[in-house]
Formats: C-alpha cells, structure tokens, sequence
C-alpha cells in the first residue's frame, strides 16, 4: 500500500507564488511516474504536471511557463513549484504516484492523495 501525503497549499493573492510537496510513503516496490492533478469547484479533475523517473515532464497548456514540477527519487517525493498564479488556479490539488510490480506482485498501481487547497485570490 502507497500512500501520497501532499503539502504546502494555501491562500495567495493573483500573481503569487506556492510550492507544494507531496511524499509517498509505505510498502512500495518501485515509482516510476508522479504528478498532480486538480479539481476546481464544478469541474473534472484535470492533469496539472507529470514527472517520470527519469526526469521527464508533462504540462497541462494552462500552466505551461508559470507551473514547474519536480522530485527527488530518493524520498519518493514530489514538488509543485507554482508561479504568476491566477484565479483559474483555485483546485483542490492531488498527488498522483504510479507503483510498478511485476504482475506476480500485483501489476501496476495508481495512488492518490487526500488532496491540498490552494485558493487564488483576485
């Protein structure tokens, strides 16, 4: 069992900045991908960022320029370095781990935190 703890969301003026940290912790064989997603109120939860292993990322479009993503592979943790933030901004953010087991073990696993606030105010 795989369980991300995120941290680090709040309140921010429009052009502020936040970091979040989420760590996973538990019994866990190996994490290939991290990221995190978001919910605004009303909305889907969207992909914001993701990270592999080896340091590749993804961006949603909305974040591209203003979001960077991070981790060290060595805490199984990962960083959410927000930028110029806006309104739009305003989630609740999640912590996303993908566990990698041969399939003896389990197979693939998908994890998620129990979120962080982050509230953009105008």
């Amino acid at each position: 069992q795989v369980q991300p703890v995120e941290s680090g969301g709040g309140l921010v003026q429009a052009g502020g900045s936040l970091r979040l940290s989420c760590k996973a912790s538990g019994s866990i064989f190996s994490i290939d991908s991290m990221g995190w997603y978001r919910q605004a109120p009303g909305k889907q939860r969207e992909l914001v960022a993701l990270i592999s292993t080896g340091g590749r990322t993804n961006f949603a479009d909305s974040v591209k320029g203003r979001f960077t993503i991070s981790r060290d592979n060595a805490k199984n943790t990962v960083y959410l370095q927000m930028n110029s933030l806006k309104p739009e901004d305003t989630a609740v953010y999640y912590c996303y781990a993908r566990e990698s087991r041969p399939s003896i073990f389990g197979g693939t696993k998908d994890y998620w935190g129990q979120g962080t606030q982050v509230t953009v105010s105008s």
